[in-house]
């Protein structure tokens, strides 16, 4: 143990001298400065050292700040403590649980506190890590609580710790009620956990400047009752002014009830259908059997936010279209609400405020849908820990609706339902993957937001954009079939670039006719008596398969190879003028690495044991 103060008691604590106080207090104010230099050493300084906050806890007892800096590869994290009881538990998981996490922990054995760099095995039994990875800067107790500031790399090398990289991160937490002997003796399983999903590494990008003529739109949910249950999906139909002429929107933010930030978990904007005059107004839950149908008409993306993101700017010369002839006066506003505690009474008016301009101008950004068509041909079979799908962009497609000059991806987003776990979108040229769009390993279908690119990436004719998604069905006894509905699944990245181009969807699904010649080989081989014919449903014949090992390697042969038909459509989902049945396969003769930690030849020392805190100020 390596103590770097004298031992305090957790409550109870001394007050320092006048003397005394100074000197914690320079020391600490000298160790921030030397801290901020460190983390923003070549990159523009941010509005504020933690330019980034979100509540960890539905009640918001616990809020986590951060900075990211990339020349250093390290992310500086204050965790703000409320109401401190005998301790807490702080990390990363791979989908958000307590068990085999990275995790550092404040505990106290009723005389002494310390801060250590931990990890949960998959029992849940807490080990302390033999290479303290996690370093304490500061501890400082203060009228709003204590205030805990630590740093840890990016990548450590360390076999127990989280490699921290671009997409969700799931961070995990609990509470420690009682001093403990030592970390052997907490169990996960006995605590009061919880889980929040964001992306800590967040782009350094510069906000443009805006134009003067700048308009605000509010788009907010009507001060509604939020349901006393985990999870809500509330939907709410407004629309534009009549005669609403064309504008660009250049920006967009957050708009969250106060009292209200823990549980508003994302929210996002999408502009209905043009060729309905009329859609019914509705405010209810999306999955409301009084939900009118016409809402699923909803779909073109305008905004989306989710926790811890700011606000969105579009490029200097770049803005997203709505309002005009050809456009649809509807809105619909969609918030999740994820309220674990299932907290009763509790009111909101949340939503997005749209800042737009009628000075148009010089690109219209667009929106494309790359992955799947939403169609059961594409299946995932029960029981699978990591099965892939892949959908494409083809050569053939781009050479056709892209202009010479090409087009410029500066954000994405990703969407699968519930079974997604991995989504990766890379760029292939001339048969070589160049380029990854957007990748993210810790993939949530709980956690969508649009994300700006940390490079923007070019699209030309001739180019291949592959994207694939990886699913978990362990939980479910029947195949997960593509389609609409929320126990179907999707493989989507809405990529967002510029200029507009009249190719609007550009997707795939493997060739009908194949899938039916699986369905033959299935029949042949099988010794039971099952119906997988053509005459009944692709969902049905799907649920007559006997998912053995050769049922299951066959249907991952077959989409592996046969050929595919191709959606090349424009947005008005007509396709462009070509054969795209039965299409080839993209042949793509190298692909790029999965993204992996880098060790270094060699790192400095790092504590043996844990970091003994003066709860009193200063430096812990």
């Amino acid at each position: 143990m390596q103590a770097v103060s004298p031992p305090r008691k957790w409550a109870a604590l001394p007050s320092p001298s006048t003397r005394e106080a100074a000197s914690m207090y320079g020391t600490a104010v000298a160790v921030f400065l030397v801290i901020l230099v460190a983390a923003l050493q070549g990159s523009e300084p941010p509005e504020s050292p933690f330019p980034y906050h979100i509540p960890l806890d539905p009640e918001g007892t616990l809020e986590l700040f951060w900075n990211v800096s990339y020349p250093t590869e390290a992310i500086h994290f204050q965790l703000l403590v409320r109401e401190l009881r005998a301790g807490l538990l702080f990390g990363m998981s791979d989908r958000g649980e307590l068990v085999n996490a990275d995790l550092v922990v404040l505990w106290t054995d009723g005389d002494t506190a310390y801060f250590g760099d931990a990890w949960s095995d998959q029992k849940g039994q807490i080990h302390l890590d033999s290479q303290q990875d996690y370093q304490l800067l500061q501890a400082q107790k203060t009228s709003e609580g204590l205030y805990l500031l630590f740093k840890r790399a990016f990548s450590t090398c360390d076999p127990q710790d989280y490699f921290i990289e671009d997409g969700t991160v799931h961070l995990v937490y609990a509470v420690l009620e009682r001093p403990v002997l030592s970390l052997e003796a907490i169990n996960t399983s006995q605590l009061q956990s919880g889980l929040q999903r964001v992306q800590l590494l967040k782009p350094h990008i510069s906000v443009p400047t805006l134009p003067k003529d700048l308009s605000t739109m509010e788009v907010r949910s009507p001060n509604i009752l939020i349901p006393g249950q985990e999870t809500t999906y509330w939907c709410f139909i407004t629309e534009l002014p009549k005669d609403f002429s064309k504008h660009h929107i250049v920006m967009y933010e957050p708009i969250v009830t106060m009292g209200n930030e823990a549980l508003v978990h994302h929210m996002e904007v999408f502009q209905c259908a043009p060729e309905f005059e009329i859609i019914p107004h509705f405010s209810g839950p999306c999955d409301s059997k009084m939900k009118p149908d016409r809402l699923n008409y909803c779909r073109h993306v305008l905004a989306a936010w989710a926790l811890g993101a700011k606000a969105f700017y579009y490029p200097e010369d770049v803005g997203l279209a709505f309002g005009g002839p050809g456009s649809s006066r509807f809105l619909r506003l969609e918030v999740h609400y994820h309220n674990p505690l299932k907290i009763q009474g509790r009111r909101d008016s949340s939503g997005v405020r749209l800042h737009y301009t009628a000075s148009l101008r010089r690109y219209n950004a667009g929106i494309m849908e790359l992955g799947l068509v939403y169609t059961p041909v594409m299946a995932i079979p029960p029981r699978e820990s990591a099965f892939v799908l892949t959908g494409y962009c083809t050569d053939k497609c781009t050479q056709l609706a892209l202009p010479p000059s090409g087009i410029h991806i500066f954000a994405s987003q990703l969407h699968t339902h519930l079974t997604g776990r991995k989504v990766v979108t890379v760029l292939a040229r001339d048969g070589h993957e160049v380029e990854v769009v957007n990748r993210d390993t810790h993939y949530s279908p709980h956690f969508q937001e649009i994300r700006m690119l940390k490079k923007v990436v070019s699209v030309y004719p001739g180019d291949v954009l592959i994207t694939s998604c990886t699913y978990n069905t362990e939980e479910r006894t029947r195949a997960t079939v593509g389609g609409f509905g929320i126990l179907e699944e999707m493989c989507v990245n809405y990529v967002h670039y510029y200029p507009q181009t009249q190719l609007e969807l550009c997707k795939s699904a493997v060739d009908p006719g194949f899938l039916q010649k699986y369905f033959r080989l299935v029949n042949e081989f099988n010794s039971e008596d099952v119906c997988t014919c053509p005459q009944t449903s692709v969902s049905q014949q799907f649920v007559s398969v006997p998912w053995n090992s050769f049922n299951r390697d066959m249907l991952k042969a077959l989409y592996g190879f046969v050929p595919i038909a191709m959606h090349c459509n424009k947005s008005s989902a007509v396709r462009f003028q070509g054969e795209w049945d039965r299409q080839p396969l993209p042949e793509v003769t190298s692909t790029l690495e999965e993204p992996a930690p880098r060790c270094p030849a060699s790192q400095a020392r790092s504590p043996s044991g844990p970091t003994v805190v003066n709860l009193g100020g200063g430096k812990g």
